[in-house]
């Protein structure tokens, strides 16, 4: 298999690689679908004022998404197969087709882009386990930042349902703004995960999942939060221009 490179250079996202709705199994296809332009080596995600609630009355928070990721499948509606269920009892609520576009299994990945936040969004990269069985689950987080700490990038591995893991999650706070361009990656070994931003190490973790996964790129608004920016809501935007894997 040849190394994976996206640069968005085409004016739509690759259907075969893509699936611009965050996890619709739990939602569905209208409520979770990405705000996004794409094209000229640029993949723009953002929330504007008029995009619907993800999972509304089921998520314990408002919460809006616009993010892509690179594979989907659910069982039928009203099962519990689907993957990273966000608490006990979920059933789906909209049956999803399978894709499995994009799903390594070790190697170096990694991500170029920058975000424009507020104290009511995030971003995030994260590497989830494909959960073709629940077991395959863990999460590999390469970065996460709040608009609340915009220098307190979330990193590590995240257990969920894989019982051959535990969990080692945390911020590393760096000088990086994030508004400006810079390459988060993880380097992805049998029993090891290596993190870095802009080719410095900055965490290491001494275990990793061991099945394939699937890349999720997402920019959130937390509703609830609207009282940390008073006035005119404002639009979170998430700008990606390489994304590259084994």
């Amino acid at each position: 298999m040849s190394p994976f490179h996206e640069r968005f250079a085409e004016p739509e996202l690759d259907p075969s690689v893509w699936v611009p709705y965050y996890l619709p199994h739990w939602s569905s296809r209208a409520a979770s679908r990405a705000t996004y332009i794409v094209g000229d080596g640029e993949l723009r995600l953002s929330i504007p004022v008029e995009q619907p609630l993800w999972a509304e009355g089921i998520h314990e928070t408002p919460l809006r998404v616009s993010g892509i990721q690179s594979a989907n499948f659910s069982g039928p509606v009203g099962s519990t197969v689907g993957g990273q269920p966000f608490r006990p009892g979920l059933t789906v609520r909209e049956e999803q087709p399978e894709l499995w576009g994009y799903t390594p299994h070790y190697g170096r990945l990694e991500i170029r882009m920058r975000a424009v936040l507020s104290p009511r969004s995030m971003a995030a990269f994260w590497l989830s386990g494909i959960e073709d069985r629940p077991e395959r689950s863990a999460e590999i987080c390469v970065m996460e930042v709040f608009g609340t700490a915009p220098h307190d990038f979330g990193m590590g591995l995240h257990a969920f349902r894989d019982p051959a893991v535990t969990e080692e999650w945390g911020t590393v706070t760096l000088p990086a703004d994030v508004a400006e361009f810079h390459t988060y990656a993880v380097d992805w070994q049998p029993g090891s995960l290596e993190f870095s931003v802009d080719g410095s190490v900055v965490k290491r973790v001494g275990q990793a999942p061991d099945y394939p996964v699937q890349l999720e790129i997402a920019v959130f608004d937390f509703a609830d939060r609207a009282h940390l920016v008073p006035g005119e809501i404002p639009v979170p935007e998430l700008i990606v221009t390489d994304v590259t894997g084994p």
